[in-house]
């Protein structure tokens, strides 16, 4: 959450007063992501504070926001904990701050957890698949932008600021995903609007009665129509991983998948593709985060991720695998 374009108070505050959300008490710049501005707000509405979050879209346009919002709002409506987004009085969930597209929705009270255990695994996993459920009969459609169409595009531009062993691993990992997308077991995967994009960092837990409770989670604008076993892969190479290694948490694997398939069974299919599948998901943090670290684009607060780590969790995957324990202990 890079800080791009700069609102200032008084723009913020005549915003949110026509969004009828009150008046503006504290706005923050946020520090974390790379794609958008981002800001904490907060208002005062009826004697008591509400907590928003302002975001103008620096890369997507008005042509694409409508399905990420829409999706939000969707799930929202359906009893899943995502930030509600917020709209004018034309009824637009799009807004215009500043000539560039943006979006006021809920703000999630909480804080991550970068470190999960099994516990915090459980409920996400039960969280996710109850989230691909509910999307089922979403009405919009759009890619994932970031799978194998911008794998293809962009390993191109970053070959030339890696060594020859990187660049042999990723062409290496490319053309082994382009002939896994060639494969009829791979179009018959179970598809339908994914986050994408769902590392520990996008969700929030309180604590109740001593006890960690998924209070939601947030930061849709990498979702699109993809499988849900990508969308599986993506969090468990982030919530089943040790961080400092890369390597695979066969404990914490075991929890996440265990809760995703009470709710949502995976095919056999899905079992024997996941390994695959983790491999498709590092590839693509890998580059996206090599892109952003020799292509960057000028913010205020800008904190490019280390492409080191998405590169040692592709050569875990692509040597090693999954712990089959977790796969086969599901019913």
């Amino acid at each position: 959450m890079a800080v791009y374009t700069e609102v200032s108070f008084s723009e913020a505050d005549e915003l949110l007063q026509a969004l009828g959300l009150g008046a503006l008490e504290s706005l923050q710049g946020c520090v974390g992501g790379i794609e958008n501005t981002n800001y904490f707000v907060t208002t005062q509405r009826d004697g008591q504070a509400h907590d928003y979050v302002l975001t103008l879209f620096e890369r997507l346009g008005f042509e694409q926001l409508p399905f990420y919002l829409q999706l939000m709002s969707h799930l929202a409506q359906r009893g899943i904990a995502v930030p509600e987004p917020h709209a004018n009085a034309q009824g637009e969930l799009v807004l215009h701050v500043k000539g560039k597209p943006a979006a006021v929705v809920d703000k999630l009270h909480g804080a991550s957890v970068l470190t999960p255990g099994p516990v915090h695994c459980a409920q996400m996993g039960a969280m996710l698949a109850r989230m691909h459920l509910a999307g089922r009969d979403f009405s919009l459609s759009q890619p994932n932008l970031r799978g194998l169409s911008w794998w293809n595009d962009t390993v191109p531009e970053v070959l030339p600021y890696l060594s020859d062993s990187q660049k042999t691993l990723i062409a290496g990992e490319l053309a082994y995903q382009n002939a896994l997308a060639a494969l009829p077991s791979y179009a018959a995967l179970p598809r339908g609007p994914i986050h994408a994009d769902l590392f520990c960092n996008n969700a929030m837990f309180s604590t109740v009665a001593g006890q960690p409770v998924l209070s939601g989670v947030f930061d849709f604008y990498f979702a699109g129509v993809d499988s849900w076993l990508f969308d599986l892969a993506v969090c468990l190479n982030d919530w089943c991983i040790d961080q400092a290694s890369g390597t695979h948490l066969a404990v914490n694997a075991h929890h996440f998948l265990a809760a995703y398939n009470a709710v949502r069974p995976l095919q056999a299919a899905e079992k024997e593709l996941l390994p695959a599948l983790l491999r498709a998901g590092a590839l693509r943090f890998w580059l996206s985060r090599l892109w952003d670290f020799y292509l960057p684009r000028q913010a205020s607060m800008l904190q490019a991720h280390d492409p080191v780590h998405f590169e040692r969790i592709l050569q875990h995957r692509a040597s090693q695998g999954l712990d089959y324990t977790a796969l086969e202990a599901l019913p």
